[in-house]
């Protein structure tokens, strides 16, 4: 007998591509409605509810005839205000659940879809209130303006032969022109089915240990990564916050839980959410699931995001999207807010001749022409 054919899980595979694809519709058009909505007086826990029943909604419309097929949020709607970097997906009973956005008020959103555990992620950085008549300036200006072409480097930069290193070095290059800094830690990652972190990583702002000992890998053709850029004004170093985390995924890790509040809350998680990260908020008892991730993240079966913070008065810029690596160049299927120097008006610019000539660059790959055959030799 015939071993059985593993299916082609890649995006070679133009069914594995129209998955994706259709993830990042629902994406797209998740983001821009938890966006617009971003206005004074608007209550943080009602955005991440937003984005998630947008998702919801768009998903009712995918894949319909497949009833099998699994599909539903990949990266549960995080809405992060300020100087709170990321993660911030507040809980019902939390003392912060009633917190509401102020015009100038920073805020990064990030929410994903997947179709068949094939996931499209996206965040961006807009300001409450801002305009062309009203427009965005000085540090958030800076961090906004880093954010996005740090963004666009990367997109050129994972053409397939190129090397991660070299992505690091780019990014570092394009914040400084803006007087800022990747945030350390912060990690772009190859995605693979129903998994955000698979095997390489792009780190864009080693400490000391990590330059010497970060595995440098090379994009090859076929792969997908999830763009995670972070820049700040300050010095690139955030601090654990002192609010709650609630945002929370299952790892490969396996153990014998012993209570049986772990062992309710792990099935729980693994039926309704996989390895996508979620939120406390979309388990049926929060404060059951609560008490049974203590266990769960004290053996490393599941995962906290924990919440980060910066220091008062500096500004962070996000930029997040899924791209597909191919032989015939990098497609960006996810996308946030259009950049418009209009509204965001830094001094800043960059002036490196290099960094201009790849934010320059074509994201698509120019095929060689073929040599052509030598004429015959004349006859004798």
């Amino acid at each position: 007998m015939t071993a059985e054919k593993k299916p082609d899980t890649t995006i070679a595979n133009q069914d594995v591509v129209t998955k994706y694809k259709a993830a990042a519709e629902v994406t797209n058009g998740a983001l821009q409605k938890v966006i617009a909505a971003c206005k004074e007086g608007a209550k943080i826990i009602d955005l991440c509810k937003l984005g998630d029943a947008a998702i919801e909604v768009g998903l009712s419309t995918q894949y319909t005839k497949d009833k099998k097929l699994s599909k539903g949020v990949a990266h549960t709607t995080t809405v992060s205000v300020n100087t709170t970097v990321c993660h911030y997906a507040p809980g019902e009973s939390d003392a912060e659940a009633e917190k509401v956005l102020a015009t100038g008020d920073v805020v990064r959103v990030q929410l994903g879809t997947h179709v068949d555990g094939y996931a499209a992620v996206a965040g961006d950085t807009v300001v409450v209130g801002a305009s062309e008549a009203s427009p965005v300036t000085g540090k958030a200006a800076d961090a906004i303006a880093a954010a996005h072409y740090a963004g666009e480097a990367v997109q050129r930069l994972l053409k397939p032969g190129n090397k991660s290193s070299v992505v690091t070095d780019r990014v570092q290059k394009v914040a400084k022109a803006f007087g800022c800094k990747p945030i350390e830690n912060t990690l772009c990652h190859e995605q693979k089915k129903d998994d955000l972190d698979g095997d390489k990583h792009i780190i864009l702002n080693p400490t000391g240990d990590q330059a010497s000992n970060f595995s440098a890998c090379e994009f090859a053709p076929y792969e997908v990564y999830l763009v995670d850029v972070y820049v700040t004004t300050g010095d690139g170093r955030t601090k654990k916050s002192a609010q709650r985390t609630n945002l929370f995924k299952k790892t490969s890790t396996t153990y014998q839980l012993k209570t049986k509040s772990a062992r309710a809350t792990l099935n729980e998680i693994s039926k309704s959410f996989g390895n996508f990260p979620f939120s406390i908020r979309a388990c049926e008892d929060e404060r059951k699931v609560r008490m049974g991730l203590i266990e769960c993240t004290k053996m490393g079966v599941a995962q906290a995001f924990d919440i980060h913070e910066e220091k008062p008065g500096e500004a962070v810029g996000q930029v997040t999207f899924t791209v597909l690596v191919t032989p015939n160049g990098v497609e960006r299927i996810t996308h946030g807010a259009a950049f418009d120097p209009k509204v965001v008006q830094t001094e800043k610019k960059i002036e490196d001749a290099d960094l201009l000539q790849l934010l320059q660059t074509s994201t698509k790959i120019k095929k060689k022409p073929a040599k052509k055959a030598a004429a015959p030799a004349a006859a004798a």
